[in-house]
C-alpha cells in the first residue's frame, strides 16, 4: 500500500499549495482565513523562523484548512510539528531517519527529490508521492515530464520557483497534482495585512487547473 495516499489526497485539494514563511504568529490565522476562503485549504509553513510553530498551531485551529509544516530536516522537526498541530510535512530532501520519525508520529509526508534516482529510492520505501525540488533549478517542467515517462507511477508537487508564470506548464503534466507556490502571499501583503488582496490571489492560483 502507498504510504503517501493521505499526501496525495491533501494535495489534490488545490492546484498550488502556499509555501509560507510566517515571522509573526499573531497574523497565522488571518493569513491561513484569506487562502483557504480563497480556495487554497493546505497550507505549508516552513519552519525558517522562530513563529513557525506557533503559526501552524493558530493555523490548525481555520476551519476548512490543512495545515502542514515544511522544511523537516531533523527528527525533531518532526516531532515538534505535530505537536503543533500539523497534519503533515514536507521536507526538501529524504532521509531514512525523517521517514521512520514521520511514520512513528502518524504524519504523511511529501519528501523531496530532484532526481529519478531519488524517486525510485523513495518508491522502494512506499512513497509515490513526492516533492520535486528544487523544481526550476533542477530543469523545470521539462526534467518532471522526462522523470514521469519511466515513472508513471510517481506523481510530484514541483515546488521551488514555481510562479504564475510557469505554474500551468507544470500543472499541466500527467505526473503532476499541484505545485507549491510563495506567490499567493507576498511578505509586503501579510505584513501590511492586505488579507483581501491575499484572499484574491489564492482565488487566482486556485482555478490554474481550470
Amino acid at each position: 500500500m502507498s504510504k503517501t495516499q493521505r499526501t496525495r489526497e491533501i494535495c489534490g485539494l488545490a492546484p498550488i499549495v502556499p509555501v509560507l514563511v510566517v515571522d509573526d504568529a499573531a497574523q497565522a490565522r488571518l493569513l491561513a482565513e484569506a487562502l483557504v476562503a480563497g480556495g487554497l485549504p493546505a497550507l505549508e509553513v516552513t519552519l525558517r523562523t522562530p513563529a513557525a510553530l506557533d503559526a501552524i498551531r493558530a493555523m490548525a485551529q481555520v476551519p476548512g484548512g490543512v495545515v502542514g509544516a515544511g522544511t523537516l530536516v531533523t527528527p525533531e522537526d518532526v516531532r515538534a510539528a505535530k505537536e503543533a498541530g500539523a497534519q503533515f510535512g514536507v521536507s526538501p530532501g529524504a532521509t531514512d531517519m525523517l521517514i521512520a520519525a514521520c511514520e512513528a508520529e502518524g504524519l504523511p509526508l511529501l519528501p523531496g527529490v530532484a532526481t529519478a534516482s531519488e524517486a525510485m529510492g523513495l518508491l522502494e520505501k512506499g512513497y509515490d508521492m513526492l516533492k520535486f525540488f528544487p523544481a526550476e533549478a533542477s530543469g523545470g517542467a521539462p526534467a518532471l515530464k522526462a522523470i514521469g515517462a519511466p515513472l508513471p507511477q510517481i506523481t510530484f508537487c514541483p515546488t521551488g520557483g514555481v510562479s504564475p508564470a510557469n505554474a500551468r506548464d507544470y500543472l499541466s503534466l500527467s505526473n503532476v497534482v499541484c505545485a507549491g507556490g510563495s506567490w499567493v502571499a507576498p511578505k509586503q501583503m501579510v505584513q501590511d495585512g492586505d488579507w483581501a488582496g491575499i484572499e484574491t490571489l489564492a482565488r487566482e492560483a486556485s482555478k490554474l487547473m481550470d
